[in-house]
């Protein structure tokens, strides 16, 4: 009985091709969209940033750690005589202020630094920007003083590969954290928020079935509300791994071919993938039943459904990263399951993780799918 049932919502799947299509499209077209938008605030072009260093020390080691910025970042701007008002304008990023005595507390490693060194922004700057920049220099400037004490102690000279712009650029990436690029954050979350959309199709097939009588008949014919749900989640679960499929060839083939950054899934842990994908498409397909099986007409299927969706998208940093957010939003977003299956995918996609960094984001998953199905069958007892 059960492959019949599945033909059937195969078939009505089929049939309904403007849903297919909204599953597929809708996701692939936000992932394209936003990974070319905001292509650059993930991975901002710092060479580009326009900035002046204002030397008021002028000392060798104070030097040095200007030649160490000019190599990471560009050549500075020529510094005006109004580089403030430049600078409150907009018209300079930032301006790096380098106080008098600075090479002599370079010198004196029972000194501090931080003092003498200042990194002021135009007020519009990003904030994460400003402190991973701050980060930076206060590190090359840390970085300048090891080293001549590390001379003055007469140990031997760093390594020729050890330069301090690999040095920076070390330091720099600890400072900023692991950020995703534009894809890696814009695959997972729109192929999360993609498989969570199917409540719409799904809530709009079983009104037509409940209002054509087809649900009533086949309850006469003794086909138990499990069997009906099951039925329901099988085709929309392989729906589900489909979207998984596209959404990670669109991150993979097309971004790359578009300008935008390419997805790389070199190295990553097949098994884990799979379980975060399926452990997301279970969650998303049960919680669609359990809301099929409340709404009771066609404006209530769709509304309910696609603004639960919302809701949990702009919560679980669908639509808002989580790293941009405060810290009372981030425990807010924990309670969201398209939080919890993003957090798996990205965890496999972006921090190389395995089975051991998925479970407890599938364990979620996996509870809220459970739950959501009882409570989908208690809800299709008196449908």
């Amino acid at each position: 009985m059960l492959p019949g049932l599945i033909r059937k919502e195969l078939l009505a799947l089929s049939r309904d091709l403007h849903g297919l299509a909204a599953l597929f499209l809708m996701p692939a077209l936000f992932i394209v969209v936003m990974s070319l938008a905001l292509k650059d605030y993930y991975q901002p072009p710092l060479d580009a940033l326009r900035y002046v260093v204002v030397d008021r020390d002028g000392g060798v080691l104070a030097k040095r750690l200007s030649k160490a910025w000019i190599e990471t970042h560009g050549v500075p701007q020529e510094t005006p005589a109004d580089w403030q008002a430049r600078l409150h304008q907009g018209a300079l990023k930032y301006v790096i202020v380098l106080d008098a005595g600075l090479s002599q507390e370079l010198e004196a490693p029972s000194l501090p630094t931080q003092a003498r060194v200042h990194l002021l922004a135009e007020p519009g700057i990003d904030g994460h920007l400003l402190n991973a920049l701050h980060a930076e220099l206060l590190g090359a400037a840390g970085e300048i003083k090891a080293r001549h004490a590390l001379l003055d102690a007469g140990a031997p000279p760093p390594p020729p590969g050890a330069s301090i712009g690999a040095l920076v650029d070390s330091r720099r990436a600890a400072a900023a954290g692991v950020r995703p690029t534009a894809v890696q954050q814009s695959v997972p979350a729109w192929l999360v928020f993609g498989m969570f959309f199917i409540v719409a199709s799904l809530s709009g097939l079983f009104l037509q079935e409940r209002s054509s009588g087809t649900l009533a008949r086949l309850r006469a014919l003794g086909v138990s509300p499990a069997m009906l749900l099951l039925s329901k989640a099988l085709p929309y679960f392989g729906v589900n791994l489909l979207q998984a499929a596209l959404m990670l060839a669109i991150g993979v083939w097309l971004m790359p071919s578009l300008g935008g950054d390419a997805l790389s899934l070199a190295g990553v842990h097949w098994p884990a993938l799979l379980l975060a994908v399926g452990a997301t498409s279970a969650a998303a397909v049960a919680l669609s039943l359990a809301l099929a099986g409340l709404v009771r007409t066609p404006a209530q299927a769709g509304t309910l459904g696609p603004a639960i969706n919302v809701l949990m998208a702009a919560v679980g940093g669908i639509m808002v990263p989580t790293f941009v957010m405060p810290a009372f939003m981030r425990q807010l977003a924990a309670a969201s399951p398209m939080n919890w299956g993003l957090e798996a995918l990205l965890a496999v996609l972006l921090r190389g993780g395995g089975i051991q960094e998925v479970w407890p984001y599938a364990l979620r998953l996996g509870l809220l799918a459970l739950a959501a199905a009882l409570a989908a069958v208690l809800l299709f007892r008196r449908a």
